[in-house]
């Protein structure tokens, strides 16, 4: 039986009550016709609709251009406007906030609609094809498990192989270092690796591992059907691509994003995916979203500028040569005329770059008061760094300029409710049952929640009704199975609710009510704007004040629908999502003892041990003159810090997004029996850094950046660093660095936290409350 947990509010109370499940739930298999398919499902993380050739971009994608021409492109196809909400309503045909996750599953503020986990009452997309005889494997992000039960002693139970995955062999976040994966997973288990082979590029190893899978399934079994969800981490942050796919596009983004917009359109107009007469929206100019001119940047900005988007195009185009080998696989197997093949994107193109994007992706997300950086600085470092962007020295992300030109022809991005947060591609290809002519593009509205009934009506598939003794929801999603072969078949969805980070919008019958969402202001202050997206689908003319009735409908729609689906809270905009945690997170605020030997502790539990606050490290060790190494590494290139010993001295040093700040060397005695690191946090986001050696103070520095949040990405190693290193200097002369000598044990104390954590903050928030009651 299901166990019966309270949902918290965050304040001590509760509203609400979910289940987990005390043991696995597998509905029984049935036997599959000898004729079922295949089915390949493949999500692009962050791709922008105009971002593939068979939708008006200029980058090389000839396999999945094959498989459009083959198949059928959807024009006016939308997803939800960030990451985990989308693949939470494609693995269960609801809406995400019904399904637990309205948004993504770093925040755990304790309310049904934000979950952070799917609901244990559910049947996922894999139980489905897996009660119906197929065989499950999933490869990449899977990002719908909580941060907190990521670790060794995690809940499996929302993990992919307890979701009905047979195999899964990816990572479990948002994103990881593509040339160095801080943490894979293969089943349940995390991969035990040191170092990456030179060259490593982990699109490459996902898609050696789907091909293995496929070839383990017909060794053994002739014609077993199988369902794969193939979940791209490109072209999500960090851009990372191969030296030789980047040489490839070298050279080709010279003429800058304004121009690169007016290419894509004229392209997408000949190619049929936006209709003759579309308008191009000017720059998008919003408070923090606005776009530069390309003609008012200075000759470096645009060579530099140019090259992050030269990143992100190799990028993609590395998907596109994983699509072919695995249709090459099918191909040489005689499976591809009938697999059906699905391919879309999880949100359009992000602007999480900002403004003049940057060679280190946290780096704009870093709290230094204290320290002012210039425009003129950062152009600097990263002109500095030009030739590395896109290898495993950096961690970047281009400019919002590119994002706008990736989400051609329409406004805005990722995480806004406009077009450009939430239209992106999709490709449905099934060879055996396509009666259409080829290059066949589709204009019928559809929405991600349709996905999943789509391909139960294709296939003809059973849907368990129950799980883990609990009636499944129905499904939100209709589906487009008909709009396949019949063009003039009418759309099924007719109306959707959108909400993301506060930002709302409602669609009905070819109408979009929508919000932009200034943060830290009134929702009901906020002027709804009215756009017929079926004749203005660049979203141009704001109607609202035209027809104030239709604006006070959908308005309406929207509440009532997201009263339906669990939308409330609304998100303000103040992070306080982030820092309401759940008391059975508290044992990560206590001491841990790390031992040599010990795996990569996972990231979460170490960010605990010392974000937003002091921390002492301690180090019992028998040091003798020779010995040398890692003593501690957190980290990778992303951010980190690392102790070690050296020519007889001890050092220290952090590495703050793509910058180096060490302490004096300090000379070690003959012997050491204990090394002491003091990291004390007086707040402004710096730390106070302080070396012990055998109890006595040996170097001291101050003002030193903290690192915070997702820094460091890679979790804390002891006696070698592993992985993406702290210091690549380092790593480039000494691999990962074991330590020599004598290693007993490092121990982490968590102290008190700055004055001006968050945590902090919000206790006084609360004290202030209770008093006024």
């Amino acid at each position: 039986m299901p166990e019966q947990l309270d949902a918290y509010d965050g304040f001590g109370g509760t509203i609400g009550r979910t289940f987990r499940s005390s043991e696995p739930w597998w509905p029984p298999r049935t036997e599959p016709p000898r004729d079922a398919p295949n089915v390949v499902v493949v999500v692009v993380d962050d791709l922008g609709f105009s971002d593939l050739g068979c939708y008006g971009s200029e980058i090389d994608t000839p396999n999945v251009d094959a498989l459009a021409a083959a198949g059928t492109r959807y024009a006016n196809f939308h997803v939800t406007p960030l990451c985990s909400p989308t693949r939470a309503a494609l693995m269960t045909g609801l809406n995400s906030h019904a399904a637990g996750m309205g948004y993504v599953s770093n925040a755990d503020p304790g309310f049904p609609g934000y979950a952070a986990e799917l609901p244990a009452n559910q049947p996922t997309m894999p139980e489905i094809f897996r009660a119906n005889g197929y065989r499950t494997f999933m490869l990449g992000k899977w990002h719908l498990t909580r941060d907190s039960e990521l670790s060794e002693s995690g809940d499996r139970s929302s993990w992919p192989l307890q979701r009905g995955f047979d195999e899964y062999f990816g990572f479990l976040e948002a994103m990881t270092n593509m040339h160095h994966p801080h943490r894979l997973y293969d089943g349940n288990s995390v991969v035990d690796v040191d170092q990456y082979p030179e060259g490593y590029y982990l699109t490459d190893d996902l898609t050696d591992r789907a091909l293995r899978m496929i070839h383990g399934l017909r060794a053994s079994h002739p014609h077993t059907p199988f369902f794969m969800y193939f979940a791209h981490g490109a072209v999500h942050a960090p851009l990372h691509a191969k030296e030789a796919d980047i040489v490839k596009y070298r050279g080709r983004y010279a003429m800058g994003w304004d121009q690169l917009r007016r290419q894509r359109l004229s392209r997408q107009v000949e190619l049929g995916v936006v209709e003759p007469g579309t308008e191009l929206p000017p720059r998008n100019d919003e408070p923090g979203e606005d776009v530069l001119a390309w003609d008012d940047l200075s000759a470096d900005e645009q060579r530099l500028f140019a090259r992050y988007m030269e990143v992100y195009a190799a990028m993609v185009h590395s998907v596109d040569t994983s699509v072919g080998r695995i249709v090459d696989c099918l191909r040489e197997l005689g499976e591809l005329d009938n697999t059906v093949i699905l391919l879309t994107s999880d949100n359009g193109a992000s602007r999480e770059g900002n403004e003049r994007g940057s060679s280190h992706y946290f780096r704009g997300r870093s709290p230094e008061p204290g320290k002012t950086h210039q425009r003129r600085d950062f152009l600097e470092l990263d002109l500095d760094n030009f030739d590395q962007i896109g290898g495993p020295t950096t961690w970047p992300h281009y400019p919002r300029g590119w994002a706008m030109a990736c989400n051609t022809p329409f406004r805005l991005y990722k995480t806004t409710t406009f077009a450009g947060g939430h239209q992106v591609p999709l490709i449905l290809s099934w060879p055996r049952k396509a009666t259409h002519p080829n290059s066949i593009v589709r204009m019928q509205y559809a929405h991600v929640t349709d996905v999943l009934p789509t391909l139960v009506d294709l296939i003809g598939l059973n849907v368990p009704t129950e799980r883990n003794g609990q009636p499944a929801d129905a499904w939100v999603g209709s589906t487009f199975a008909a709009t396949f072969n019949d063009p003039d078949a009418p759309t099924s969805h007719v109306e959707q609710y959108y909400e993301v980070l506060g930002s709302r919008g409602y669609y009905r019958d070819g109408w979009e009510a929508l919000t932009y969402r200034v943060p830290m202001t009134p929702f009901r202050e906020e002027r709804w704007q009215l756009y017929h997206v079926a004749e203005d689908p660049t979203e141009l003319r704001d109607l609202a004040d035209d027809h104030p009735a239709l604006v006070a409908e959908l308005a309406k729609a929207w509440e009532d629908a997201a009263w339906r689906n669990r939308v409330f809270p609304l998100y303000e905009g103040g992070g306080i999502n982030y820092i309401i945690r759940p008391d059975t997170e508290k044992p990560f605020d206590e001491p841990v003892v790390l031992r040599p030997g010990y795996p990569t502790t996972e990231r979460y539990r170490s960010s605990r041990l010392l974000a937003g606050r002091s921390v002492r490290i301690t180090v019992d060790w028998r040091f003798e003159r020779g010995d040398r190494g890692i003593i501690v590494a957190h980290g990778g290139q992303e951010s980190g810090y690392l102790l070690y010993v050296d020519e007889d001295e001890l050092r220290f040093l952090i590495s703050s997004c793509g910058e180096e700040h060490s302490l004096e060397a300090v000379r070690l005695p003959a012997r050491s029996d204990s090394v002491a690191v003091d990291l004390h946090s007086p707040g402004g986001g710096r730390w106070d850094v302080e070396l012990r050696v055998n109890g006595e103070p040996a170097a001291r520095t101050d003002g030193l950046p903290q690192l915070f949040s997702f820094m460091p990405f890679e979790g804390i190693d002891i006696g070698l660093d592993r992985r993406s290193p702290v210091c690549w200097r380092l790593y480039e002369r000494e691999g990962s660095f074991p330590f020599t000598g004598t290693l007993n044990t490092v121990t982490y104390v968590p102290g008190e936290r700055a004055p001006d954590a968050p945590e902090v903050l919000l206790e006084q928030a609360r004290s202030v409350g209770s008093a006024l009651e």
